[in-house]
């Protein structure tokens, strides 16, 4: 999607491990790290989790030039939900979520789900991730979705880059 939309990814993805590390005083690392490497564009991918607002979320982690914060709603699993065509691979029967954003914990629901259709499980979100990706997640799929706003956010956010 990056390659079509013209824009190219320097650096692999950084878990920052938790919403704590993302505050101003402990992301400066990570921003000059992708600096080091030649982005002129950081993206940073959170949850809202328990968190109030999108807003509060994004001032907490302090906006910055050429950064860009986007706030999943409850959790980027979410996102999963909202990708149909993935979720009925992934669970190897035909699936549907009318309000992804509304779950209350994404991967937990995704992990019980797994159990129930295939009998195995998804261990990490990591090992979730990239299940997905290998069953064709595409964030515009979850854009695509009436009730998944925050991937339809990072997605317009990601095209507005494009040279």
């Amino acid at each position: 999607m990056l390659n079509n939309l013209g824009i190219e990814c320097i650096d692999s993805v950084i878990d920052a491990s938790g919403a704590g590390n993302l505050l101003p005083q402990n992301i400066e690392d990570f921003r000059q790290s992708l600096i080091d490497s030649g982005a002129n564009q950081i993206f940073i991918l959170t949850d809202l989790d328990d968190n109030v607002c999108i807003t509060l979320t994004k001032k907490r982690i302090t906006e910055r030039l050429n950064q860009t914060i986007i706030v999943s709603v409850k959790e980027v699993e979410s996102w999963f939900l909202a990708d149909s065509t993935a979720m009925s691979k992934l669970l190897k029967d035909s699936f549907s979520f009318e309000n992804p954003e509304s779950q209350e914990n994404p991967f937990d629901y995704i992990k019980k789900l797994m159990l129930i259709k295939t009998g195995a499980g998804c261990g990490s979100k990591v090992n979730l991730a990239n299940k997905m990706i290998r069953r064709g997640f595409s964030i515009e799929n979850a854009a695509s979705h009436p009730n998944c706003s925050s991937a339809n956010y990072f997605l317009t956010k990601l095209q507005s880059l494009r040279p």
